[in-house]
């Protein structure tokens, strides 16, 4: 069992890449850094949980999906181009929640 030692935002411009299938892949923005720890506090690593939830490891992350690397692309030169936005329609239970806002 791995503990969370520290939580930190990420820097725009980090992504997480997904291989969906051989040929597809999918980026998605990496929303903070976490570091974990073993319980006996053997081992440290640090995962980059990315917009919709997902970390190397999760149980839960998207069917058939391989996490294959972070890249850092400067906010200037543009997202990957397989960078997938998040719909907040599509967000997973476990992922944020959106409350919606009444005017006053």
């Amino acid at each position: 069992m791995k503990r969370i030692v520290e939580i930190v935002p990420a820097r725009p411009g980090w992504y997480a890449r997904w291989q969906l299938s051989p040929e597809t892949t999918r980026c998605y923005p990496v929303s903070l850094w976490a570091l974990l720890e073993e319980a006996d506090g053997a081992g440290r690593e640090v995962v980059g949980v990315d917009c919709v939830g997902q970390w190397p490891g999760a149980d839960d992350n998207e069917a058939g999906g391989e996490f294959v690397r972070y890249l850092f692309q400067t906010p200037d030169s543009g997202a990957p181009e397989d960078v997938e936005p998040p719909d907040p329609g599509e967000l997973r239970e476990s992922g944020p929640r959106l409350q919606p806002v009444t005017a006053a």
